[in-house]
């Protein structure tokens, strides 16, 4: 099986920064596409950024020039700086990988278990 495990979640006053960190492990042969989307309450889950395999990258227009997505490959690892948070960030905040498992053909996709962030004014 496979695991996607958040942390660097916290409070945070507007202004500030946060980096997210999210480590996948288990069967993995290939992972493909990896985001991070974030639901606050009463809201829809919506994508912040994503990045394929080969580096391409996606962001909601909200986050454009604030926030930025990188990956370590080596380490089936994703990462998001946010700087300049606003308190309309604040958030839920999930990891999401497209993985090619060892022993299935077809890839799959996984969720991390979500991590707070929560920024005040």
């Amino acid at each position: 099986q496979v695991q996607l495990v958040e942390s660097g979640g916290g409070l945070v006053q507007a202004g500030g920064s946060l980096r997210l960190s999210c480590a996948a492990s288990g069967s993995i042969f290939r992972i493909n596409a990896m985001g991070w989307y974030r639901q606050a309450p009463g809201k829809q889950r919506e994508l912040v950024a994503s990045m394929t395999s080969g580096g391409s990258t996606t962001y909601a227009d909200s986050v454009k020039g604030r926030f930025t997505i990188s990956r370590d490959n080596a380490k089936n690892t994703v990462y998001l700086q946010m700087n300049a948070l606003k308190p309309e960030d604040t958030a839920v905040y999930f990891c999401s990988a497209t993985i090619l498992l060892e022993l299935w053909p077809r890839p799959v996709d996984y969720w991390g278990q979500g991590t707070q962030v929560t920024v005040s004014s």
